[in-house]
């Protein structure tokens, strides 16, 4: 399984985790809420949903009003399929969602990651945050060395696109360590004053 599809796999779930939708809807709700799947197709979702039914993590019903499988008919259509995470699905989704490895925190992953943060355990989004972190500070050190060996031999406009890469990491560096700052003073403030 490629990296898109195993994060495409771990939206759709956490997706469906909130409430049964058909293939409109996750995809419309894949490109506008989580911004990650952009350039994302029908091609690209059905498989995927379909192996996600294989696996026995989703089930296919059919759309709620009868009068719209009528009208679906009339028209030629076929009738909307509603997709369902199975219990099976619902703990496969909380392993996925547990898991704190690298590729929890890598570019691909990580935005997918957050927008199910209201979904995941402190101590899960501690490691994903501080993970994520590491990871920018660890690339914005190879920037700063890269751009100090070779600022002579740079035209402008190469110097300003490193320097705008450098500012974009530094920028989500801070925002992580609000973040990270913001989940300390959550779990001090709800283990109470005596603490």
């Amino acid at each position: 399984m490629s990296r898109r599809s195993g994060i495409l796999e771990f939206a759709v779930l956490g997706l469906l985790r909130e409430s049964p939708m058909h293939g409109y809807e996750l995809r419309k709700r894949l490109n506008t809420s989580l911004g990650v799947f952009r350039a994302f197709s029908y091609g690209t979702l059905y498989p995927c949903l379909k192996s996600l039914v294989a696996n026995g993590w989703l089930v296919e019903e059919p759309g709620n009003a009868p009068e719209d499988a009528k009208a679906a008919s009339l028209a030629g259509r076929r009738a909307k399929i509603v997709y369902r995470l199975t219990a099976e699905g619902k703990e496969h989704f909380e392993k996925l969602l547990a898991h704190t490895g690298p590729d929890a925190w890598e570019d691909e992953h990580f935005a997918a990651r957050f927008a199910f943060f209201g979904q995941t355990s402190r101590d899960v989004r501690m490691r994903v945050l501080e993970g994520r972190r590491s990871r920018l500070e660890e690339r914005l050190e190879k920037m700063r060395a890269s751009l100090a060996r070779t600022r002579e031999r740079l035209d402008d406009y190469t110097l300003e696109l490193q320097r705008h890469g450098m500012e974009s990491v530094e920028r989500e560096v801070r925002w992580l360590n609000e973040l990270i700052e913001s989940e300390r003073a959550g779990r001090d403030r709800r283990a109470g004053p005596d603490q």
